[in-house]
């Protein structure tokens, strides 16, 4: 599966790539016409989501057709804790998401800004994200973990480990909407889902402890089975994209 969603990112790239390359078309635009050149993008614009925040440079081939070169990052959270096997995980992201979309506009030469302003996106992202996985029981204290019961000892139980997409392509789809509200400004909204595959995980007993289950084992064992569970399970294989933003236009 890692090597699919490889094959598919290079597809997807090659499909943005070769947008980007037919830079020498006639474009209509408000103000007459004019040429399309890959130097000189047509708009600006910032946004904030999921995948953090950031900006990106639009670029416009002709009505139906546009380009978007992106980053988002920074420690924004989407989510504060992580599920697995019934046991719940703080959760901290860092986040370093690059991408180039196709948006495709099916009506755009529209007189109506919102049919204009919608749009499918498809491309790829270089995914280096990073989430934190913390989760601390006090003395004395039940907890789960892998659907097993424990009862944390004298120095309570502290489990750490780290979730990483790191540094791998991804192909992306999404559906968007982005109409101007006057000359020069526009807004936007998009979701999609990126095709990460697994994600690499670890998690660690840092400290403490609890006494073994009499059926289904130790707590070390258990936790190692969540690891596992994160790292194969097929939700995973999929990061959700949700942003807002606003953009600027020559």
């Amino acid at each position: 599966m890692k090597s699919l969603h490889k094959i598919l990112a290079i597809s997807v790239l090659a499909t943005a790539a070769g947008s980007a390359m037919a830079a020498d078309q006639t474009v209509v635009t408000d103000e007459g016409v004019s040429t399309f050149s890959f130097f000189k993008p047509a708009a600006v614009r910032a946004e904030v989501g999921t995948t953090g925040y950031g900006g990106a440079l639009l670029w416009t081939a002709n009505p139906y057709v546009g380009l978007a070169l992106g980053y988002n990052g920074g420690d924004i959270s989407w989510s504060d804790d992580l599920s697995i096997n019934g046991s719940k995980y703080d959760m901290d992201m860092d986040n370093s998401v690059g991408y180039l979309n196709a948006e495709i506009r099916p009506w755009g030469e529209s007189t109506n800004p919102w049919a204009q302003g919608l749009y499918i996106a498809a491309g790829v992202g270089y995914i280096d994200n990073e989430y934190e996985l913390d989760r601390r029981v006090k003395a004395g204290e039940g907890f789960s973990v892998n659907h097993t019961d424990f009862v944390a000892g004298d120095n309570g139980a502290h489990i750490n480990g780290k979730m990483k997409y790191k540094n791998d392509f991804a192909p992306y789809v999404g559906l968007g909407l982005a109409p101007k509200i006057n000359k020069n400004w526009g807004v936007f909204g998009e979701v999609g889902a990126y095709y990460t595959g697994n994600p690499e995980a670890n998690l660690t007993l840092v400290s403490g402890g609890a006494p073994d289950n009499s059926t289904r084992g130790s707590l070390v064992d258990n936790i190692a089975t969540d690891e596992e569970k994160i790292r194969t399970d097929d939700k995973h294989e999929w990061m959700p994209v949700a942003k807002l933003g606003v953009s600027y236009h020559w």
